[in-house]
């Protein structure tokens, strides 16, 4: 499994980003040159949370152990 996990910004407060990991089930067969090219479906999950800017993104395999930024 290839979790992708994105640093997120707050577009109010840009000092204010955190990590999340964005791995859904439209995520399932997601392969490691996929992740690392940017996922079409990470600008869709982006879509889906306006208030937030992305500023990168990692692909990691197996489990993620989430950091604040």
């Amino acid at each position: 499994m290839i979790e992708i996990v994105a640093l997120l910004c707050s577009l109010s407060s840009p000092a204010s980003c955190h990590e999340q990991i964005v791995t859904t089930s439209d995520f399932a067969d997601v392969s490691m040159q996929s992740c690392l090219i940017g996922a079409p479906q990470l600008a869709a999950w982006m879509g889906q949370h306006p208030a937030e800017r992305l500023a990168g993104w990692r692909c990691v395999i197996g489990k993620h152990d989430r950091k604040e930024a």
